[in-house]
């Protein structure tokens, strides 16, 4: 299981710029125009992971399969967008069917560069995103509660919990507030991912530097951290033009480009690692002569339904999950080493499945 994030902005902010880069790829037309991203492109990377190398190096894997990461391209935003101005309505559509969201601010100056509202400003950027998916939310929660008003009468079950919770939604949108910010109970959880409201999505924002501010950031940027941090939400510094000239290089003149930039690791690394911490992500690992595989999880996820991700049968005939840590797994030199060490576990059904677990499921057929 990867996840799919959607990169949204304002026009001319680099998220064009960035999705090429982050998916070594040109499929999405970077230009100085406004909506020169018509239809969302989608791209998929792996996500680097440093532990899968080393596992494979120890097993003698013939094949090192990552797992990977879904990136949208999604045209950019004006305001006016949750009435259908610009591309208004087929951003609301796209932006549904992400898990996340990553906000790609401008966070640099460049006279060549036109900015839609003529000044670079972005907190102001990220409130014109938010206030348009706000009120497109509160239009599609006050239509919903008209279709619903007979079953809620009739004492509809269901009707009545949906009723409930967008009232909750709806007077959080009104407070100017997403509706991320309301508690939700673990009954109603279902309940409230079915609403597929706009602002409940995971928020990330992306302070898109010069090339030279990728180290340190800028005064922009650190006013986008400032609000981050007052919302709750995560943020990262990138330098979009940076990723992609880096996307450019062979792995060797990456790493020496990077080192001449005072950067440690790719802009990828950084963003992947902050929608994993955002989405509550974790991986675990197969390993064997064949093929070393990284899994991507939620946290809390238990052992069968680990199982499931690579296949549902799995699932289904879950017996046990033979368990290996990482740690173990790499200090001890391989699996049979970690057995005669007594560092391999039969975990059953109720085991909950820690990052860096090394698995092996047996299952019925």
């Amino acid at each position: 299981m990867g996840f799919k994030m959607g990169i949204v902005g304002l026009p001319n902010v680099g998220k064009s710029t960035l999705f090429n880069a982050l998916t070594r790829t040109a499929a999405a037309q970077a230009a100085n125009f406004p909506f020169c991203t018509i239809e969302p492109n989608v791209g998929e990377v792996a996500v680097p992971d440093d532990r899968l190398d080393k596992l494979a190096a120890i097993a003698g894997s013939k094949q090192i399969i990552p797992t990977r990461m879904t990136f949208v391209d999604i045209a950019g935003l004006v305001k006016g967008a949750s009435k259908g101005e610009g591309l208004g309505n087929q951003f609301l559509a796209n932006i549904r069917e992400v898990d996340a969201i990553a906000h790609v601010l401008r966070c640099f100056e460049d006279g060549d560069v036109t900015h839609v509202e003529g000044r670079v400003d972005p907190v102001a950027d990220a409130e014109t995103i938010e206030t348009e998916l706000m009120l497109a939310d509160i239009e599609s929660i006050e239509k919903r509660l008209q279709n619903i008003v007979r079953k809620v009468r009739g004492g509809d079950k269901e009707a009545v919990q949906q009723e409930r919770l967008m009232r909750a939604a709806l007077d959080a949108l009104e407070q100017g507030k997403p509706a991320r910010v309301v508690e939700v109970d673990a009954e109603d959880a279902r309940a409230w991912k079915l609403l597929q409201l706009l602002t409940t999505k995971p928020v990330l924002y992306v302070c898109n530097v010069g090339e030279t501010e990728a180290a340190s950031g800028n005064a922009h940027a650190q006013k986008v951290a400032e609000m981050a941090a007052e919302q709750g939400n995560a943020h990262v510094i990138i330098s979009a033009q940076i990723e992609e000239e880096i996307s450019q290089l062979d792995p060797g003149e990456a790493a020496m480009f990077l080192e001449e930039m005072g950067l440690s690791e790719p802009g990828l690394d950084r963003l992947i690692k902050a929608g994993y911490a955002l989405l509550h992500l974790e991986t675990y690992f197969t390993v064997g002569p064949k093929e070393a595989r990284a899994w991507t999880i939620r946290e809390g996820t238990t052992a069968p339904r680990a199982a499931g991700v690579i296949h549902g049968d799995f699932e289904k005939g879950f017996i046990r999950a033979e368990t290996i840590s990482y740690d173990d797994f790499v200090t001890l030199g391989g699996e049979n080493a970690a057995k005669e060490a007594g560092k391999m576990r039969a975990e059953g059904k109720s085991y909950t499945v820690r990052d860096g677990d090394v698995l092996h499921f047996l299952f019925n057929t």
